[in-house]
């Protein structure tokens, strides 16, 4: 799939604002410190249309970005980060339960870890509810780069145990690696070329 267009178009702080377009939607989902801003900016080979932080948790919105006047990219609030308050934590919680749960357009959950650690319980939860649901998801192993190749095939034999009856795709922001697998299972799932 070739990206030709990719647009923010809005932030969502409640159900009524969520965008209602029929078009296929796309969810990404992790960790405050996982790196969903730069995997959808190096997806899109945009520097900065999602923003990145060095302050994680600063997402606090459902945020859409249109693709290929096509299909949304939609990255949700952040989770486990412990620095914001209980009920800010539970408010993004409900707030992306509610959209995973509801959302009638959504085709396919991309769900971030960071590769160089062993998957948080907050991690395995969010699995065990998007396979609980059937929901379509993927796993994607973010920071790839970061480790050796023999260090990289075992925490993926890792994750494949924790984080069971989930395609699980080693990524690189900074390289690209595993851009084009990523790519391909959003394209399957949202019927786009």
């Amino acid at each position: 799939m070739k990206i030709t267009s990719a647009e923010f178009i809005k932030s969502a702080f409640k159900r009524e604002h969520w965008v209602d377009s029929g078009l296929p939607e796309v969810a990404f989902l992790g960790r405050s410190n996982v790196g969903k801003s730069s995997l959808i900016n190096s997806l899109l080979m945009r520097k900065s249309l999602a923003r990145t932080s060095n302050t994680p948790g600063r997402t606090q919105s459902i945020n859409y970005f249109l693709i290929n006047n096509g299909f949304y990219f939609v990255d949700l609030p952040g989770y486990g980060y412990a620095k914001v308050s209980k009920s800010m934590r539970a408010d993004w919680g409900k707030m992306a339960e509610d959209y995973l749960s509801q959302s009638g357009s959504l085709v396919l959950c991309v769900q971030l870890v960071d590769v160089r650690h062993a998957p948080t319980k907050l991690d395995i939860q969010l699995n065990e509810w998007l396979n609980f649901r059937a929901k379509p998801h993927i796993v994607v192993a973010t920071k790839s780069d970061k480790l050796s190749r023999l260090q990289l095939q075992k925490q993926l034999r890792e994750l494949e145990v924790v984080l069971p009856a989930a395609k699980i795709i080693a990524y690189s922001s900074e390289s690209g690696m595993g851009r084009e697998k990523v790519l391909s299972s959003i394209s399957s799932a949202a019927n786009a070329e």
